[in-house]
């Protein structure tokens, strides 16, 4: 992905957003969320922040993952 950069189109289901070490993905239905937590979480990839808007029929989720460097990179446990 190229950063700062936005990935939409009118036939996407979700809307993508890169920004610097960070990727904000909104959903537009609540079935979208763990879809994205899934193909999403990697070990270079987090979830960093859950959010929601609104309250009402037009409710949208804001997931931002991190995507981590060489040395934020969780060490492996045996």
């Amino acid at each position: 992905m190229k950063e700062n950069t936005v990935y939409n189109r009118p036939d996407n289901f979700i809307f993508v957003r890169t920004n610097n070490e960070y990727i904000n993905i909104i959903c537009h239905e609540e079935s979208q969320v763990q879809k994205v937590i899934d193909k999403m979480s990697t070990d270079n990839c987090i979830l960093s922040d859950y959010e929601e808007w609104d309250d009402d029929s037009d409710m949208k989720w804001l997931l931002t993952f991190k995507v981590l460097d060489e040395f934020e990179n969780y060490p492996d446990y045996n």
